[in-house]
């Protein structure tokens, strides 16, 4: 009886082990998911764009078209090495007419200021920079505890979703987002 009980302790202990591990490992969940639709319009305030200095609707601006929608609470270097590779893929599918765009969902002070700064010193094309407030558009469920919120989608359905907690997002998370992007742009 005592080799039973060490085997059951010992299983025990491994499984109370691996779902301490698979719960550190769990990533925040924040935003629309696989397989949802999106909550609808929602009219941040464009920092650049064709609406830039206005509050205008994105959601409604790209359709059905293929989109990585971003929701971030502030700018930094893993964002913006993301934004620029997003900007570049906008580009190269501009034949099926892939929109981005990120909205900071933020009211400190100078944040409009520091997304000016950023599209310029990104020099972007084709990915707008919005500003919302901190919880994010209604209906949308961006997480407190997300950082970054990625969503791709096509025809306003959910195709992937990342999303990273405060100092999370690694270098290496841009290219699996920018890997996830045939979910939206099918063979294009």
């Amino acid at each position: 009886m005592n080799l039973n009980r060490i085997v059951t302790l010992g299983l025990a202990l491994a499984l109370s082990v691996t779902v301490a591990f698979a719960a550190e490992k769990a990533a925040v969940k924040s935003g629309p998911q696989v397989g949802e639709k999106l909550a609808g319009p929602f009219h941040p305030l464009n920092v650049n764009g064709e609406s830039a200095g206005e509050k205008a609707c994105l959601y409604c601006s790209n359709g059905s078209a293929p989109v990585a929608m971003i929701f971030a609470r502030e700018s930094t270097p893993e964002l913006k090495a993301l934004i620029k590779k997003l900007d570049a893929a906008c580009a190269k599918n501009s034949d099926a007419k892939m929109g981005s765009f990120v909205v900071f969902c933020s009211k400190a002070d100078g944040i409009e200021d520091s997304a000016k700064k950023l599209a310029k010193d990104t020099d972007l094309k084709k990915v707008v920079l919005c500003i919302d407030n901190p919880a994010g558009p209604k209906g949308y469920k961006v997480s407190k505890d997300a950082d970054v919120t990625v969503v791709l989608y096509v025809d306003r359905q959910v195709k992937a979703n990342f999303a990273f907690e405060k100092g999370k997002m690694k270098a290496k998370d841009a290219d699996e987002v920018i890997a996830a992007l045939p979910k939206i742009l099918g063979d294009k």
